[in-house]
């Protein structure tokens, strides 16, 4: 099984970038599951229905969200209703949408998590019971299980990554918008990399505009920070390929498109 993540998707720069390239990684690659995180999606903050399903038009079976999810009102007149996008697992009983979904890839499943780190972030429910509670149900079902853990803090992702290896297929991290160069995979079998980066605006900090950001740095006064929607662009993506026969992670490797990386 191979398994295609994208990274953060940040504004209309964003979309048109997976729109692109989506079909082309997909002739390289040949994924037979591809996940995004769109939290970002829509203008920087939030997600809204068209968007949600330009995405599965594009070819992304799984869409994940993290701690922007609910910035875009129009999530709440149709995350009840989607089957194909999941929100953090461990906000409180009676969230709307589910934490988890399962993916048909030909005779066998792949289970789909989304959780949401504590440190530097909305305290809200313990990302780990909830891990615990959310894996022991998949095993029910299949042993491949993909966790998009939305984190804050290397520490939290790592500490998450080691609490789950063995137990899924892979824990990879997502929200600080930067792709880390440590994908490993570790002893039991669980590929892990801190964070798979952004998919968006290429000369921006974290897809904002820089001068907005700078100036805050610089005077330490509030500042509204807009995304960028035009210029270059960029894709952070990482692929995974799990054994069928051991059931463990064979591969992960990280993906990143630019004017500087071109697509080959």
């Amino acid at each position: 099984m191979r398994i295609l993540f994208i990274g953060d998707v940040v504004g209309s720069l964003g979309r048109n970038t997976v729109s692109e390239y989506l079909p082309r990684l997909k002739q390289k690659y040949a994924p037979q599951v591809t996940i995004l995180n769109g939290e970002n999606a829509a203008g920087g903050r939030g997600i809204t229905e068209k968007i949600y399903k330009k995405f599965l038009q594009d070819g992304v079976d799984v869409v994940t969200l993290g701690n922007h999810a609910w910035d875009n009102r129009d999530i709440f007149e149709f995350i009840p209703t989607v089957k194909k996008m999941i929100r953090p697992a461990n906000f409180p009983s009676g969230t709307p949408g589910m934490g988890m979904v399962f993916v048909k890839v030909n005779a066998i499943e792949l289970a789909v998590i989304n959780l949401q780190g504590r440190t530097f972030m909305t305290s809200i429910d313990d990302p780990f019971k909830k891990a615990e509670e959310l894996v022991a149900r998949a095993h029910q079902r299949t042993p491949y299980i993909f966790v998009d853990f939305h984190a804050e803090t290397t520490s939290e992702k790592e500490a998450m990554g080691w609490f789950l290896d063995g137990k899924v297929s892979a824990v990879i991290g997502t929200h600080t918008h930067v792709q880390t160069n440590d994908n490993r995979i570790l002893p039991q079998g669980t590929a892990y990399l801190t964070d798979v980066g952004m998919t968006g605006p290429y000369d921006a900090i974290l897809g904002m505009k820089k001068e907005a950001v700078v100036t805050k740095f610089m005077t330490a006064l509030p500042k509204r920070f807009e995304v960028v929607e035009k210029g270059r662009s960029l894709l952070s993506a990482c692929l995974i390929e799990i054994d069928e026969h051991s059931q463990k992670t064979k591969t992960i490797e990280t993906i990143q498109i630019n004017e500087d990386r071109p697509f080959i």
